[in-house]
């Protein structure tokens, strides 16, 4: 069965004060920001639009891969892209096929410049800058230039006033979650190892963020 926030995130302390759900002027200025600094920007009610609107960005014949995302995995795409009735080219479904260890880490390095690269996102700061973190850095290394196109799916609870801000909820609200699930998951502990702080887009029309109104994700 796979692994749901609930195992994890019932024993874990964070800073609730930094996974609140705003306002919605908290919200239109967040969103005014994020375009103002070349993000594309969609603000969707729940889950299932979130998924419909995600799904409706990506064109057949592509190829798609996902960082892990606790949201993503919320608004259902990750199903969706392994089972789901669609025509692109899933790049999961290939790599985790791979018995070879060392081939299936270079299969993982190369789907970063997938045409389509989805994942989540762990703070996004009220002006306008985007926040996340990794261990391995599979995920947010496609962020910045690797990937085609990006598109990132946070819940709003996400959207906290300023950058420092967005750095302190990293360390104090994603970390512990991240942290919880990775010793039920793995056995291990996890670490802020690589970081990114993503100020400015500037291709235009290559990142969305698709910013969901409720919590999700962390």
């Amino acid at each position: 069965m796979p692994q749901q926030k609930t195992d994890y995130a019932d024993d874990t302390e964070i800073d609730a004060e930094l996974d609140k759900l705003p306002d919605d002027e908290t919200v239109e200025e967040a969103v005014a920001n994020l375009e103002e600094r070349g993000f594309d920007v969609i603000v969707v009610d729940d889950a299932d639009e979130a998924l419909e609107t995600v799904t409706s960005q990506i064109p057949a014949g592509v190829s798609v891969m996902n960082g892990h995302s606790t949201t993503l995995e919320e608004i259902g795409f990750d199903e969706f892209l392994s089972e789901g009735d669609h025509e692109w080219e899933s790049l999961p479904d290939q790599i985790w096929g791979i018995d070879d260890d060392a081939e299936r880490q270079a299969a993982r390095r190369e789907s970063q410049t997938a045409d389509y690269f989805l994942g989540g996102i762990n703070a996004v700061a009220q002006t306008g800058e985007l926040v996340a973190a990794d261990l391995s850095g599979s995920r947010i290394g496609a962020y910045p230039f690797a990937a085609g196109n990006v598109v990132i799916v946070t819940g709003i609870n996400k959207i906290v006033p300023t950058l420092d801000d967005a750095l302190d909820r990293l360390e104090s609200v994603a970390y512990p979650l991240e942290n919880e699930r990775a010793q039920e998951a793995y056995g291990v502990e996890s670490a802020i190892a690589k970081q990114l702080i993503y100020r400015r887009e500037t291709e235009e029309g290559r990142t969305t963020v698709v910013l969901v109104r409720e919590q999700l994700g962390y």
